[in-house]
């Protein structure tokens, strides 16, 4: 199974905490957190479409700047989804700056944002670039089970989470993934080609087996197709199996709420982000600075069942023992219940 994304976070492990997810087949990246983003170069950040903040401290969110600043004039837009206050604070950011030119950017480029509450209820606002950014209140709506964004190959879900302040942790979950027998379809005399891609989006869309699927494509002689109904194509070429699921988890208090809603959370994650701030030695200054220690993040990820745990946002105290944090996390991991 090839995973529909290739996710890394934007920083090594003492740096801002982010995570980058890069679409594999796609011009498309979803991105969690906007700490410090210099190491993302313009081509990426111009692939992100929607970002998530987990809160908005400095160090999850002065890279909306430099976003900003890459994006302003280009032909897309982003969308923003955090905690409560996150629209007005988007306000201020954009509100800082004079916009007496931006009407003759030929692109209108937009800044959509979503806050969310403990309910699930959603408040929007919009601020384009062609009206100087002024903020444009959007129909709120309800977002059942914390799912922010829902689409046909996969979901982002939230959990609230406690840093002293509303904090979001998140889980990606591919849907259904979609795997191609390509013996299969060469016995069908069919070669693979982006028509795929429309065969996927049926299935994940639910359309019915006698669908038409055109299959196109070119070679040295000539332009070809072929149209086959869905349901043959999906019998013959296609396997279907669970899809990858990936969990982000930064700055959290730890108690028995907390760690109950993270490993709900991140229940059987293919792969876990999990902050991983101080050594269980220093778990009294962690619980001052609302962070989780090594140890802490270890039994969360083994109450989670996650198959693969990448620790990050590493006090710099531990500049010369980053293998003690990777170790103690490690060990608590895979103690015995």
């Amino acid at each position: 199974m090839r995973p529909i994304f290739s996710p890394a976070l934007v920083n090594d492990p003492f740096g801002d905490p982010g995570l980058f997810l890069d679409f594999r087949f796609e011009r498309r990246a979803l991105l969690f957190d906007l700490g410090d983003l210099a190491a993302l170069p313009p081509k990426k950040l111009l692939r992100i479409s929607d970002v998530f903040v987990s809160h908005t401290h400095m160090d999850h969110f002065f890279g909306f700047d430099r976003l900003l600043r890459v994006c302003l004039g280009r032909d897309t837009g982003v969308r923003l989804f955090g905690p409560p206050g996150l629209i007005g604070q988007v306000e201020h950011k954009l509100a800082a700056y004079t916009w007496n030119l931006v009407e003759n950017y030929p692109a209108d480029f937009t800044v959509e944002t979503w806050e969310v509450d403990p309910a699930w209820n959603a408040r929007g606002a919009r601020f384009r670039c062609h009206r100087r950014f002024e903020r444009e209140p959007l129909p709120g709506r309800e977002l059942p089970h914390g799912v922010l964004l829902d689409e046909p190959a996969f979901l982002v879900r939230a959990a609230f989470l406690d840093h002293r302040t509303a904090c979001l942790g998140f889980a990606i979950e591919e849907k259904t993934h979609i795997n191609v027998w390509k013996n299969r379809l060469a016995d069908l005399g069919l070669p693979v080609g982006p028509w795929l891609k429309d065969l996927k989006d049926a299935v994940r869309r639910g359309a019915a087996d006698e669908t038409p699927v055109h299959a196109r494509w070119r070679d040295r002689d000539g332009a070809h197709e072929r149209v086959l109904p869905l349901g043959t194509l999906r019998a013959e070429v296609l396997r279907l199996v669970p899809g990858e699921k990936i969990s982000y988890v930064t700055d959290v208090l730890h108690h028995e709420e907390n760690a109950r809603r993270i490993a709900a959370l991140a229940a059987d994650a293919d792969l876990l982000f999990i902050e991983c701030v101080f050594l269980d030695e220093d778990r009294e200054h962690a619980a001052r600075k609302c962070h989780l220690t090594a140890r802490q993040a270890g039994a969360i990820a083994r109450a989670a069942r996650a198959k693969q745990v990448v620790p990050f946002h590493f006090s710099p105290r531990y500049a010369d023992r980053e293998n003690d944090l990777r170790n103690e996390l490690e060990a608590a991991r895979s103690a015995k219940r």
